[in-house]
Order: structure tokens, then sequence, then C-alpha cells
């Protein structure tokens, strides 16, 4: 666990494990606590890479508005600072969307991309859920930020066949939604994807990219995937059944193999 410099903002990250580096960009409520059920997987033939964007776990506060490319920037600032050439990222939703920024601004440090739940623009659909959270956010009321933000994360067969499991986070996370500095973050970053699109663009990306949705995802549907299969010219994409947003909690075997089966698979002609 270490930390380095991005202009006048103190970063978090860590590394850890050997061989191909692998850099997981968290979704907008997550930090690199979230991926330690996941860490022995990706470090046994991996370097594994983890960070928090601005706003999020250990890193820096922000000030007023931003938008999407000051956590491009700073990927690409972590990137050099680790003094590596090319990497491949595991990106998840809002991670997924600064992955894609990344790869169209900085295209000759991607290796290999996967992205899961990812969207090339905020439509208007994911723009109102946001700030429906905004306003859950905003009456400092922990069990209505909960109510509004986490249910649609989750298949609702998982939800309620984990209602055990659910409850107890609700207990876990009702702390971390009744600290305002938490919610005016969520704030920030929430208004950060506001005017994001970059759809326009998409067909700049040279990265091999593997694009994963999850059928029972109803924060960016599947259409939202098909649009970047058909724009990514090296894109493969994938489905997963029975699983919401939140799919790398839901499946996390699937999430595992098509993660380290895309990564390391070598790039070889099978056709013998």
């Amino acid at each position: 666990m270490s930390h380095f410099w991005y202009n006048k903002y103190k970063v978090y990250y860590c590394v850890e494990g050997k061989g191909r580096p692998i850099v997981l960009l968290n979704g907008i409520m997550m930090s690199t606590k979230s991926w330690q059920p996941f860490v022995n997987s990706f470090t046994k033939n991996n370097q594994l890479i983890r960070v928090d964007f601005l706003d999020q776990g250990g890193s820096d506060r922000l000030e007023g508005n931003y938008t999407h490319e000051i956590q491009v920037d700073l990927v690409k600032a972590l990137i050099d600072h680790l003094n590596l050439d090319k990497v491949n990222i595991v990106g998840i939703s809002y991670g997924g969307e600064i992955a894609l920024e990344f790869a169209i601004k900085y295209k000759e440090n991607v290796d290999r991309m996967v992205v899961y739940n990812t969207t090339s623009r905020t439509s208007e659909w994911l723009r109102d859920i946001g700030r429906g959270w905004i306003l859950a956010g905003r009456t400092r009321n922990p069990d209505a930020y909960y109510n509004v933000a986490i249910p649609v994360i989750y298949s609702p067969i998982f939800y309620q066949q984990n209602i055990e499991w659910m409850e107890q986070r609700r207990k876990v996370l009702k702390p971390v939604f009744s600290d305002p500095e938490f919610l005016d973050r969520m704030e920030r970053l929430t208004n950060s994807s506001e005017p994001y699109d970059i759809t326009d663009k998409l067909s700049e990306i040279e990265a091999y990219t593997l694009i994963i949705s999850a059928e029972e995802d109803y924060l960016t549907p599947v259409k939202d995937q098909e649009l970047l299969q058909r724009q990514i010219k090296n894109a493969s994409w994938v489905k997963i059944p029975g699983a919401g947003h939140a799919s790398m909690y839901e499946k996390p075997l699937l999430f595992m193999t098509f993660c380290l089966g895309f990564i390391n698979t070598a790039d070889t002609n099978y056709l013998i």
C-alpha cells in the first residue's frame, strides 16, 4: 500500500504479485478494498495494480465540478509512476468508462482491456438514476441512500435469494452512508459522469477488448454494451445470465475466468 502525487493530489494505490500487469479500475461506489476477495486469484500469475480515483477511498478529495478527464490522466500518471509501458485494464461501470477513455487518449499504453457493465454515454435513464442518488444523499439519511442506490445494483433473484447477506451489507454500509463527506464525494463523482459521451470516438480504440454484459443489469442495460461491440474494432462481447450490475459479486467465478482468460491467453492462431 502506497501513494504518489498527481499534480497536487495524493493518490492511494497498491501493487501486488508478479507477471503481466493488470490495472483494476473501480466502480463509482468502490475503492481498492472492494477488490480484496479477488486479490489472490489476480496475483497468482499477474501483477495486480489497484488504485482509488480522486474522491474515492484513500485518495484525496476534490472541490467543485470536474469531469472524467482528471481520472483518465490520473491512471496515466500512475502507469508512468510505476515505469510501465503497456498494461492490461479491467474496469467496471464508472471504471470501465475511464478505461474506454484511457484507451482512446493513451492507446499506446493499453495491451488488452476488459470492461464490465459499461456504456459509452450517460443516457437520460442513467443520468436521472444518478440524480436520485444525489437527492437521497442530501437527506443525510443512510437508509434512504441505501434503498435508492443499492437494490438496483443487484439482480432481483440474487437480492431475494441472499436477503440475509444483503441485510448484513446494509449494516456494513450504513455507517459509510452516514458520513457526509462520503456522500459529498459520491455527489461529485456522480456529477462527473453527466457530460460523459464518447460514442463518436469508440472507433479510435485499438486495444483488444472484451465487453461483458449482465443480462439483469438495470443501470447500464445490455443494449449499451451491444453498441460498444459494434463500434470498437477489436472487440468481443459476452453476456452473463442471471446477474445484475454488481456481477463480480454475484458471479465471481465467471468474473475471474473472463478477466484472466482474456488477458493471459496467448495471441495465437488456433486455426490449424
